[in-house]
């Protein structure tokens, strides 16, 4: 329980910081929109081409440990998806944002250190493996099916169209892209290009963090509380024990089991927000999704510590 307090309530304090500066009025809103902004465009995509870049991609790659984490994402997805619509009534831009709260893992910022100080830095490898894929299917999901019904009844050449633009002009798409592109031609970047990307990797989660604090000022969970809590329960339920059965049904070995089961049983990243700022929709939710996921997550990980032994 300390080594996961040790982890989480630093989360905790920068998101803290956030909230007070804004609601002493420290901070402004326009301030917190334009670090969000910031992060979204600039920090976070430097960060995804940071890590992608210098990623072993010869790491650990089965077949089977994806299909375990990502059939339980996907699931998981398509749970927040139509229960948003089937038990909230929500329009389906926020039925998708709702969805992705409960697709995307926060695989870095708590699951990396968390199976660390569990298991040792040499039982990481399946970590890698999953995340080096994890940006890229979630929000390749994401934006495709937001785009679908977004565009949807304008013709399948249109929508196309509009999901082609959508990823390609997207700034974590592009960081994403640009990873895999230096990873697999094995063309580093000049020393100086990649200093100045460290950089702006070392401002990237500091400064969402805060925003989301900031932010968490003005999209309180009142009126959504019933749907933060259906979310929080999908992401850390329902995503982990699917993966749990799939990757024992799969007879995966032990330490790629406990790194897939432990990574699905995160709480929804800060990407949640960031994907629902970017289309304007369910915000509220998922801010709130990411807060309260994050304090609840720190009983359901020591359950699942537990039954991995």
């Amino acid at each position: 329980m300390q080594a996961l307090l040790d982890v989480t309530l630093p989360v905790f304090l920068v998101i803290g910081f956030g909230y007070l500066a804004v609601g002493l009025k420290f901070f402004s809103n326009a301030g917190i929109d334009g670090l969000m902004k910031f992060t979204q465009n600039f920090a976070i995509p430097c960060l995804l081409f940071r890590a992608i870049s210098t990623l072993d991609l010869g790491q650990v790659f089965e077949l089977p440990l994806l299909l375990a984490f990502y059939i339980g994402a996907t699931t998981g997805f398509c749970a927040g998806l139509f229960g948003a619509r089937v038990f909230f009534g929500r329009p389906w831009p926020d039925c998708v944002a709702i969805g992705f709260c409960c697709l995307f893992s926060n695989s870095v910022l708590l699951g990396l250190p968390i199976t660390e100080r569990a298991y040792g830095a040499g039982a990481l490898a399946a970590n890698y493996a999953i995340i080096a894929v994890h940006s890229p299917f979630c929000y390749g999901l994401g934006i495709t099916v937001m785009e679908i019904v977004r565009h949807r009844g304008g013709g399948m050449l249109r929508m196309v169209r509009a999901v082609l633009t959508a990823m390609f002009r997207n700034a974590l798409v592009i960081g994403i892209v640009l990873g895999f592109a230096v990873n697999l031609t094995g063309t580093p970047p000049p020393q100086v290009f990649s200093d100045a990307v460290d950089l702006m990797v070392s401002a990237a989660l500091p400064a969402a963090l805060f925003g989301l604090g900031g932010v968490l000022v003005r999209y309180r969970p009142e009126g959504d509380l019933p749907t933060v809590l259906y979310v929080c329960a999908v992401a850390l339920i329902l995503h982990p024990v699917i993966t749990w059965s799939l990757a024992s049904a799969f007879d995966l070995g032990r330490a790629p089991l406990r790194s897939a089961v432990l990574t699905a049983s995160m709480a929804p990243g800060i990407n949640s927000y960031i994907f629902a700022n970017m289309y304007g929709v369910a915000r509220r939710v998922a801010a709130s999704a990411v807060l309260i996921a994050t304090a609840l997550s720190i009983v359901s990980v020591s359950v699942w510590l537990s039954i991995l032994g």
